[in-house]
């Protein structure tokens, strides 16, 4: 199994020396390869060396990150309960967290199909606890 590395756009420009703004600009105009996950855009190695034409060193941070982005559909749910249900999802991603890094979280209710989507990127351990969440508020509807 390959395992394909990505980076997010802020690590694109500190290792470019570039501003984020740059950056952003580049995948707006199509020179820089880059997937959109929820508000986000994920930048794979391989795009970001065709961009550059050299390899590309992993940014240094002391230390191993990890970051899980994962899809939530939930079926059969009306607007009032879907923002309930998002409500209580914010709010349990607000405040500090062990790793200090911020755990993004888009909502998205689609009422013809009484679908909502949570688009979560973070870290793995707190994107497991708030599943966890997810999963109990899931089980009471």
């Amino acid at each position: 199994m390959q395992v394909v590395q990505y980076y997010s756009v802020e690590q694109v420009a500190e290792l470019l020396g570039l501003h984020v703004r740059t950056v952003r600009g580049y995948i707006r105009d199509g020179r820089l390869a880059a997937t959109r996950i929820g508000k986000q855009y994920r930048i794979a190695r391989a795009d970001l060396e065709a961009l550059t034409g050299a390899p590309v060193a992993a940014p240094s941070t002391g230390r191993q990150r990890a970051e899980v982005s994962s899809v939530v559909r939930i079926e059969e749910i009306d607007r009032a309960a879907a923002d309930r249900l998002s409500t209580t999802v914010l709010a349990a991603i607000a405040g500090p967290r062990e790793g200090g890094r911020p755990l993004h979280v888009e909502a998205v209710h689609d009422e013809e199909r009484e679908t909502l989507r949570l688009v979560i990127l973070g870290d793995p351990a707190d994107t497991a606890a708030l599943l966890t969440i997810v999963n109990a508020l899931t089980r009471e509807m």
